[in-house]
């Protein structure tokens, strides 16, 4: 097949598609001659026949312009060849040849409109083109031309200009990235210098121009630096932040919030500062409290400093306690000053931004997002107040229960009281919370240690009142308990956590709050250093007495009603009943009186001891923690009404029970004391003189805080039932009267003076009690307020109704009652002639009024007595000898009328002498004889009303009258009738 082919190439054969390939456009498209044409028509034409043939033609030959027909036939060819198969196949192939050829000339023909006029189209192009041709042979020459003479020429001095500028830039960009390469010294100079926003603002610009290079290799580098820096100082912003939470500079705090202001991270700096203020109290105290947990320890071991802060505060000294805690309030302080500060700086800040808005604010944009983080930062602040004082008050409250305060001494306590509530008014302060954390720690602090207190204070007093001998303690007459250092405090309009010391220092600072009185520096704690100041007040009298002129001056001048106590000079009123008497007492009266010296001794100075002074103390001490702490006032003012009670319940116990021999309904009996010279008065004397020694109320009291407060086991005393460990643990044993202090001589009237001391020292106590009232109503809650009422009402006002129980036992033993008994016994009643001269009993009886009455004199050179005093003792002794007298007249067998007489003359001569001794008046149970004896002479019915209307006389005196008057004008009849009526008196008494 290669030989036909190289053969037919020799010859200069070609293909058909060869030749189609080879023509020109337009020769491909030559038009058939008219000729072929005509050739081709004259050719019979079977439209079907040439169809066949066409459609015998092989799919192959349409396939695709590359299709080489040569190649495929020759391919076709058998291996052996035939001439008459070959010249049979080319004959097809012609005819196929033909078929198709005269096709596309039908084709062509019917076409040939549209050909003639596209080849005429395809002509004029061809002319056009031709000109064409000629045009850009010109125009290159012409171009040549102007590139000779004028671009080289011209234009070459433009393009070097542009490359001059070009290379300009160039050195200005080099210049430019020098001096980023340059910066990191300068910022670090400026962060040296802490100019954080002038270094924020360096790095920013260094950044923008970082990426207007960034088309530089070396500036890739370069800004990836300056991220890192920007970083770095963001890092140191955060540190010098943190420093503000303790010391606050404004100059400083300003750098810091106009660096965050141009890292637009102002919010975020807000939070960064709760977070660093919150950090800053931890490690504060921390350290504070390590730093004195180690002091105290002494060694170098470092375990303290791997403990928890919880931990930590169980290792503080009693002794490094209260210089720790203030040192920790100190710090504390400086802290929330800080924290006042930057709200003070924003607050300002934000004044002077609404004032003057900046450029930053000129759009509304701009303006909303600056109001937004106004909002933002404000809410922050305020929130962060309450937050801060809460961890404050829990640090605090970590330190304080974290040693048990109960053995402190009391002045110790009181500045730990003091410091908590200058804390807590620090709170109050600086975000209006009322520290209820701090609040029930300290009072869980003081109840323990208030508790503590008040159980060493009570066994104290026991062995005051054991040891007390009741001897006067002389005072200056103008004492008042405002005099003793601790009742200072009510003197002073202050805050609660105000010292007593320190508050003059404050008084012009009263409208000021801690935060700006302490805003140039001090601290508010820094005073508790000077708390325990020395003071001694002066309230002592030298000898009893102010001075040698006062002394004198309360003898002199007897003429002169000037100095006459004032009491004295009104008229006189029956302490018992109350009834006026009928005419003042005349000035002779009082010019003796005021020669008495049971009166005028030691003028008019408080009669008290020091046992009464220790108990004032022990109330102003009281009150103190009451008026720091008024949690627990309710505890204190309990225990200040055991004090009290104690006090009385002692003073009744020593005097008011001792030598008595009637047995109480509620209280124990105790029998007279050993070598008394006398017998006390029978009980039915007691019983039928109607003093009413006990009231109902005083009766209720003691026994009320004999079951309460006094612990009768440890006492001795059987009375009640075994109580427990937990109830034994409040409660005191009863105390015992000292040894030395002797009430059964009679020169001394069974110890006058010491139970004057003991009596007068409890009422001047009650009265105090009665002046602190309106304070102690102030302190204590409003749901407690009835206890206090009742505490005045049932105890402190009996205070003055031990007087009679107790004088009443020296008026008992001071008159010889029974001698004048026997020698009443005696006296023949049953005279038969009226006497002129009375008995010589009255005169015995007299007598000893006498002696009774040189004895107070002596008694009053010791102790002053009192005028209630003195009326109430001689009150008791008028009454008893009224009654003896009333008794010896019952023990009368016979008596007549002439005898009726006499003893009413007796009466009356001892009512007249009496009148001298005493100006007591009216005459106490002056009826009460008067009237006993004028019942002789009733009658029959008139003796029964009597025994029904005077049941204050005994059954054996109503009997007696009975008795004597038989036979001499009631017969026995009547007399049965009238013992009948006596009987049923006292049938209701069985």
């Amino acid at each position: 097949m290669q030989k036909i082919k190289s053969l037919m190439a020799r010859q200069g054969l070609k293909s058909p598609q060869e030749s189609v390939v080879d023509m020109s456009p337009v020769e491909s498209f030559r038009t058939p001659s008219k000729e072929e044409l005509r050739e081709l028509r004259e050719q019979p034409t079977d439209p079907q026949a040439e169809q066949e043939i066409i459609d015998s033609i092989e799919e192959v030959y349409f396939s695709s312009d590359s299709f080489d027909m040569v190649q495929y036939e020759l391919e076709k060819l058998p291996p052996d060849l035939n001439l008459l198969e070959l010249e049979e196949y080319r004959d097809k192939l012609k005819r196929q040849q033909a078929a198709v050829s005269k096709r596309v000339a039908d084709l062509i023909l019917e076409k040939q409109p549209s050909y003639v006029k596209e080849l005429e189209r395809v002509t004029s192009l061809q002319t056009n083109l031709q000109l064409a041709a000629v045009i850009c042979t010109n125009a290159r020459r012409q171009l040549h031309s102007a590139k000779e003479g004028f671009t080289e020429a011209s234009l070459g001095l433009l393009a070097n200009q542009r490359r001059r500028q070009l290379l300009t830039g160039l050195l200005k960009s080099l210049r430019t990235i020098k001096t980023l390469q340059r910066t990191d010294v300068r910022l670090s100079e400026m962060l040296e210098e802490e100019d954080y926003p002038g270094a924020i603002q360096l790095c920013l610009e260094c950044q923008k121009a970082a990426s207007t290079f960034k088309h530089y290799n070396c500036i890739s580098e370069l800004n990836s630096k300056l991220q890192d820096t920007l970083e770095q100082i963001e890092e140191q912003l955060d540190v010098a932040l943190s420093k503000t939470c303790k010391h606050f500079d404004v100059s400083h705090y300003t750098k810091v919030q106009l660096a965050y202001k141009l890292l637009g991270k102002t919010q975020t700096a807000m939070d960064q500062l709760h977070m660093h203020f919150t950090q800053a109290i931890h490690n504060t105290v921390f350290q504070v409290v390590l730093g004195y947990v180690e002091l105290c320890a002494g060694n170098a071991d470092t375990k303290f400093q791997k403990m928890q802060y919880k931990d930590l505060c169980t290792h503080i000294t009693t002794d490094s306690y209260i210089p720790c805690l203030t040192d920790l309030c100190k710090a504390l302080w400086e802290v929330m000053l800080s924290y006042y500060l930057t709200m003070q700086w924003h607050d300002e800040h934000y004044k002077e931004e609404e004032a003057t808005p900046g450029a930053d604010d000129s759009s509304a944009e701009g303006s909303d997002e600056s109001t937004v983080g106004r909002s933002y930062v404000k809410k922050k602040l305020e929130h962060g107040l309450t937050r801060i004082w809460q961890d404050v008050q829990l640090k605090v409250k970590a330190y304080l229960l974290g040693t048990d305060v109960s053995n402190f001494k009391y002045d110790d306590f009181i500045v730990v009281l003091d410091v908590i509530s200058r804390l807590m008014q620090v709170g109050e302060e600086f975000c209006g919370s009322k520290s209820e954390v701090l609040q029930e720690s300290i009072k869980r602090q003081s109840v323990n240690y208030f508790k503590n207190y008040h159980r060493t204070r009570l066994e104290e007093l026991r062995m005051f009142l054991e040891n007390e001998t009741w001897e006067l303690c002389p005072v200056k007459s103008n004492f008042s308990i405002a005099q003793l250092h601790e009742f200072k405090f009510m003197g002073q309009c202050r805050s609660p956590s105000v010292s007593p010391s320190r508050q003059p220092e404050f008084t012009e600072l009263v409208e000021l709050s801690l935060f700006e009185q302490y805003l140039q520096g001090g601290n508010p704690f820094e005073m508790q250093i000077d708390n325990k100041e020395e003071e001694t007040e002066d309230v002592l009298a030298s000898n009893g007495y102010e001075s040698d002129e006062l002394e004198k001056s309360v003898y002199q001048d007897y003429d002169s009603d000037s100095d006459v106590p004032e009491e004295l000079k009104q008229d006189f009123v029956d302490e018992q009943t109350g009834d006026a008497p009928v005419k003042s007492v005349s000035r002779e009266t009082l010019r003796s009186r005021k020669r008495s010296d049971y009166n005028l001794n030691r003028a008019n100075a408080p009669i008290l001891t020091n046992t009464t002074l220790n108990v004032i103390r022990l109330v102003g001490k009281y009150m103190q923690m009451m008026n720091i702490l008024k949690p627990i006032a309710f505890d204190v003012i309990h225990c200040v009404s055991q004090l009290f009670d104690y006090y009385l319940y002692a003073v009744y116990t020593f005097f008011g029970r001792n030598d008595m021999h009637f047995q109480s309904a509620s209280l124990p009996s105790q029998g007279s004391q050993p070598g008394a010279s006398r017998q006390a008065v029978p009980i039915y004397w007691y019983e039928s003189s109607g003093l009413g020694l006990i009231s109902s109320r005083l009766r209720t009291t003691l026994s009320r805080i004999q079951e309460s407060l006094i612990d009768v086991e440890a006492g001795g005393e059987n009375a009640g039932p075994h109580a427990s460990p937990e109830e034994r643990k409040e409660k005191v044993p009863s105390p015992h009267l000292s040894q030395l202090v002797v009430l059964t001589a009679s020169d001394t009237l069974y110890g006058l003076a010491e139970r004057v001391v003991a009596t007068e020292s409890l009422v001047f106590l009650a009265e105090q009690f009665e002046f602190l009232q309106p304070h102690l109503d102030t302190m204590m809650p409003s749901a407690k307020k009835p206890f206090l009422q009742q505490f005045y009402s049932q105890t402190v006002s009996t205070a003055s109704e031990l007087r009679k129980p107790i004088y009443w036992i020296v008026a008992a033993k001071a008159i010889d009652y029974e001698q004048m008994l026997l020698l009443m016994a005696g006296v023949k009643w049953d005279i038969k002639e009226i006497m002129s001269q009375h008995n010589v009993y009255v005169d015995v009886l007299l007598k000893e009024f006498e002696t009774f009455n040189q004895r107070l004199g002596d008694v009053s050179k010791i102790v002053r007595i009192p005028l209630p005093v003195s009326n109430v003792l001689w009150e008791h002794c008028i009454r008893l000898a009224n009654r003896t007298l009333v008794e010896g007249y019952a023990n009368v067998k016979k008596c007549s009328n002439e005898g009726r007489a006499l003893m009413q003359l007796d009466f009356q001569q001892f009512l007249m002498k009496l009148e001298k001794l005493t100006d007591l008046r009216p005459i106490p149970d002056k009826e009460f004889v008067e009237t006993y004896i004028k019942a002789y002479y009733l009658t029959e019915n008139d003796m029964e009303q009597f025994i029904k209307n005077h049941r204050e006389y005994s059954m054996k005196q109503l009997t007696n009258l009975v008795n004597v008057c038989l036979g001499s004008h009631i017969n026995k009849k009547a007399r049965q009738k009238l013992l009948a009526a006596i009987d049923d008196i006292d049938r209701p008494k069985r």
